[in-house]
């Protein structure tokens, strides 16, 4: 059976580090093998459980995150207002427990979309921004998390939600004129 664990984690900071790590469970793959003789009848079954090599696990992560500014992945802020979760089952259209920090929920930044990262080529089946993803507060506010999406809009309600994840130490305060340089790393393990 082909196993591989997704294992996100990001880093923002704007004078100490946070690491949100979260287990999306395992990919699963499994050839079934059916022998037939010549006149069509089963000769033998058998299954192959199977691992996912270096090379297939860095294929996975280079399509789905691109090298360079992919076309298609966002970052965006977890705000503190109205929080109560964040869960498995939330997508872009929903997501009950959290808002979006930005351009309606405090704190807000100046990019005009949700910036978009780079990623290097993966390696060792790993993955990581080639450079932070800058984010220039403009004010006052709490920070809860990260989270990565398919649309550039912020507070937009489209797109695929990847990635969502919480401050491993709690709560960030920020203020106007602080700067969030958040780094990224998908590995299937």
């Amino acid at each position: 059976m082909e196993k591989g664990n997704l294992i996100s984690s990001s880093d923002a900071f704007i004078t100490k580090n946070g690491v949100h790590a979260e287990d999306t469970g395992c990919l699963h793959g499994k050839y079934k093998v059916t022998c037939l003789d010549k006149d069509g009848n089963i000769k033998w079954e058998d299954e192959i459980d199977n691992l996912i090599t270096t090379v297939g696990g860095n294929d996975v992560l280079d399509k789905y995150l691109g090298l360079s500014a992919p076309a298609g992945i966002f970052m965006g802020l977890i705000s503190g207002t109205s929080y109560t979760a964040v869960a498995l089952g939330d997508t872009m259209s929903s997501h009950a427990g959290w808002l979006e920090a930005g351009a309606t929920n405090d704190p807000h930044y100046s990019q005009s979309t949700r910036p978009a990262p780079s990623f290097s080529a993966a390696a060792s089946k790993s993955k990581s921004t080639s450079a932070a993803v800058v984010f220039s507060i403009t004010s006052s506010g709490t920070v809860k998390g990260c989270f990565i999406n398919t649309v550039a809009t912020k507070d937009g309600t489209t797109g695929t939600l990847l990635s969502a994840g919480l401050f491993s130490t709690g709560d960030k305060a920020v203020s106007n004129g602080d700067t969030l340089n958040v780094s990224y790393t998908a590995t299937l393990t």
